[in-house]
Order: structure tokens, then C-alpha cells, then sequence
């Protein structure tokens, strides 16, 4: 599954990025570029934009309207929606920046481009293929993996709320 999303939607955007989809961004693409992209790419389009939805269905791009309010709401609903995993497995996530894949890197390559104590306090550590990000599951996670627990909780809710 290839993603598309709308300016509004860019904390998802690296959310979905991180759980291993391809997802398109871009601030800065009109409408009528989102659904060019969306055509010419097959990509599925998630936007907060009502006009920008039905525009979009209109056009025969397959699209989602993505309602909630919070960060969770927002990830729940789509991965209800298109049965995303709500868990991080590093073999198949991507770059949230850029997008690309990222892929492991030996601690000793990367010596040179973490901080000292990140370097003595991590094992694993993962490179982007294209803009050279360097990632390790750090102290940060704990923040992640709160997140997509109460998102996992939130969606379901959602599925209670639909049986």
C-alpha cells in the first residue's frame, strides 16, 4: 500500500513512515497535484480536506477522510481502515524525513556520527539509504511505544464501538 497526505497531515505522514509505509508528503502540492500524484502513483489519499476528499472520489482516486482530533485518533482510523500494524519492526520501516528505507549499520561505522554517549550507551543503530539519518532505539522510544499503545487502544475502542 502506497500513501499520499495532505499538508495537514504530517505528524501521520512520519508515523506511517516509521510503521513501514510508503507515504508521499509534501506542504507545499495543491490539490490538484495531491490528486495527479495520487493517479499517476496509485497511491491511496488521506487528507483532512473534505473538498479536497470528495474531489478526489470524484476523480476515481481512492481516498480517506481522516477525522479524529488527536495524533491517535488519526492513526487509529487509518489503521482500521487499511489494516495497518500499529508495530515498529525496523527490517521494513522508513526513514520519516525522507521516506526511504532504512537499513542496520554497524556500530563501529557510525562512531563518528553520534554523539559519544549515544555511541556507549546503544547496540543497534540504522541508516537512511538516502538522506543519511542515523536512528537507534533510544530513550525516545519509550515515548514511541506509548503512542502507538494508546493509538492501539483507541482503535479498539473503534472496533467495539463498530460490532
Amino acid at each position: 500500500m502506497k500513501f499520499i497526505a495532505d499538508g495537514m497531515l504530517g505528524k501521520i505522514t512520519r508515523w506511517l513512515r516509521l510503521l513501514g509505509h510508503d507515504v508521499k508528503y509534501s506542504n507545499r502540492l495543491d490539490d490538484a497535484a495531491l490528486i495527479a500524484a495520487a493517479k499517476k502513483e496509485k497511491r491511496i489519499l488521506l487528507t483532512r480536506d473534505f473538498e479536497l476528499h470528495k474531489q478526489a472520489i470524484a476523480k476515481g482516486i481512492i481516498a480517506f477522510y481522516v477525522e479524529g482530533e488527536t495524533g491517535e485518533e488519526k492513526l487509529a482510523e487509518i489503521a482500521k481502515r487499511f489494516d495497518v500494524d500499529l508495530s515498529v519492526d525496523m527490517a521494513t520501516s522508513r526513514c520519516p524525513k525522507c521516506n526511504s528505507r532504512v537499513r542496520p549499520i554497524s556500530k563501529e561505522k557510525v562512531a563518528d556520527e553520534v554523539k559519544k554517549s549515544t555511541f556507549a550507551h546503544y547496540e543497534e543503530f540504522w541508516k537512511c539509504r538516502k538522506c543519511a539519518q542515523i536512528y537507534w532505539q533510544g530513550a525516545h522510544w519509550k515515548g514511541i511505544r506509548r503512542e502507538l499503545d494508546k493509538t492501539r487502544e483507541v482503535l479498539e475502542t473503534m472496533r467495539e464501538e463498530s460490532t
